[in-house]
């Protein structure tokens, strides 16, 4: 066991900040710190998806720590998860969906450099990627543009926060060509990592 991830929690209501920590502090692979402290993660916790809400991720995962940003909301929409993408969070869970294995389970992909979002709000995001088109200028680019069937499979199992191997195993891929689609992926559209790469996705409509 290396040295346990640093954790704040960001609410615009105390009691969800409450709950929040109380959730996390018994395990010890996790080390609260208050927000103005250093942290590898950060919790953000609100009912609604609105703009006061967005410019609280967009400064907590801005500031001068930079940590990974996990969204938790009563409420959320496709749209809004993607609004909540844009503004920085790594991580979408919805209030009834959390409890305390899969809140530490969350943290610790998004510390690696991943990124999590609910499987049905994926499947919204694609739905409202077919109806409209948010990026008109960027499309039919030519072939190298887009995202083939197997790279959708792959992109959308690192957005669940699925680790290589299970992704190989369950498309019955091997690990190395998981690693390879997602390396393709990140070359071509210039992106960071597989969270960026996740999140590029899902705000430009490709998955």
């Amino acid at each position: 066991m290396g040295n346990p991830l640093s954790l704040c929690v960001v609410a615009l209501d105390p009691l969800l900040e409450a709950g929040a920590v109380s959730a996390l502090s018994g395990n010890r692979d996790i080390a609260l710190v208050q927000p103005e402290e250093k942290a590898d993660v950060a919790v953000v916790i609100f009912d609604r998806v609105d703009r006061e809400e967005l410019d609280l991720v967009a400064a907590t995962g801005g500031g001068p720590h930079r940590p990974a940003v996990i969204v938790i909301a009563s409420h959320m929409s496709a749209a809004e998860a993607a609004d909540a993408i844009n503004a920085g969070a790594r991580g979408l869970l919805r209030r009834h969906e959390v409890d305390a294995d899969r809140l530490a389970r969350t943290v610790r992909t998004v510390a690696g450099g991943d990124c999590t979002v609910p499987p049905d709000l994926i499947d919204g995001l694609l739905d409202q990627s077919t109806e409209t088109d948010p990026y008109p200028g960027v499309r039919g680019r030519g072939p190298d543009w887009g995202l083939d069937e197997r790279e959708r499979a792959v992109l959308r199992m690192v957005a669940d926060g699925r680790e290589t191997d299970e992704i190989a195993k369950e498309l019955c891929y091997s690990p190395r060509t998981v690693t390879t689609v997602v390396r393709d992926i990140t070359q071509r559209f210039r992106l960071r990592n597989r969270a960026h790469a996740v999140a590029y996705a899902l705000r430009t409509g490709l998955l």
